[in-house]
């Protein structure tokens, strides 16, 4: 039999590492705005959504309460120094795209542009919210997913070409092993 041990630490870390995203929004000030936010989750198929945690006392809820548009940007592994810095800035006081130097691709569906570079991008507009402690978990509904060529196909990423970032705490990232593993029925 296993044995077990109390955990000391944040209880989230357990639930970690975690397929990491950059929330890009339109902002009052005609801006738009990056977080990375690695409490993200598929919610339905059909309709296709998508949600995402958002502190309630950030910059990003402030610009999703004025738009409600979004897009649902897949870094690589290699844009880690980029995800890390968008997250230790608020977009209240600096021009994030500016300083990091941010290039974009057009969206069809959204006004939002996507991240250039990203592996996937998903367009969303904000359907639902729900108030929970301090964030404000917001469903997006997903009118549009494009991926950059060669690094996916209807299956998934295809981990040989490109790698996700997973988000383990704080500046630790993680690829995932290109390796696959083939499970069996027991």
């Amino acid at each position: 039999m296993s044995t077990y041990s109390e955990y000391k630490g944040r209880f989230y870390y357990l639930l970690h590492p975690r397929l990491t995203i950059i929330l890009a929004t339109l902002c009052p000030n005609g801006r738009i705005n990056l977080m990375p936010a690695s409490w993200n989750t598929p919610v339905s198929e059909d309709p296709p959504t998508v949600g995402v945690a958002v502190d309630k006392e950030s910059y990003t809820r402030e610009c999703l309460e004025y738009f409600g548009e979004a897009t649902i940007n897949v870094p690589s592994s290699e844009q880690a120094n980029l995800v890390y810095s968008l997250g230790t800035i608020s977009g209240r006081e600096v021009d994030k795209v500016k300083v990091y130097n941010v290039g974009f691709v057009d969206s069809k569906m959204v006004k939002v542009p996507g991240i250039d570079g990203s592996l996937a991008i998903m367009e969303g507009k904000v359907i639902d919210k729900l108030e929970i402690g301090d964030v404000v978990f917001y469903v997006f509904h997903v009118v549009r997913a494009i991926y950059r060529d060669g690094v996916a196909n209807e299956y998934g990423y295809n981990f040989a070409a490109a790698n996700v970032l997973l988000h383990g705490s704080g500046k630790v990232f993680y690829k995932v092993d290109p390796k696959k593993i083939w499970a069996r029925k027991i």
